[in-house]
């Protein structure tokens, strides 16, 4: 069985807050079926993040990234523009 894959890329407009509420909403991550890979940070501008997550069920983490309670998430945590998502297999 292939494994799927979430890559999410956003700006923040400051690190410390969005990762305060982010790790914050760990458990909402867990109950989707997502598992953190890797949280990078572009070498010049750190506040540019991009997430890589390895997905149960691409179908319940696309429900998860729609999702009322993640979209204010991002607000709260101050993410500028559309976050770029995508999902691999």
């Amino acid at each position: 069985m292939s494994k799927s894959y979430l890559i999410v890329r956003h700006t923040v407009d400051d690190f410390s807050t969005w990762k305060a509420i982010y790790d914050g909403h760990l458990s909402s991550r867990e109950r989707a079926g997502l598992k953190e890979l890797h949280l990078l940070h572009h070498y010049e501008k750190p506040n540019d993040l991009t997430l890589i997550f390895e997905v149960e069920d691409i179908e319940r983490a696309k429900a998860f990234i729609a999702s009322f309670d993640t979209v204010n998430k991002m607000k709260e945590a101050h993410v500028i523009g559309e976050p770029e998502v995508y999902f691999l297999k």
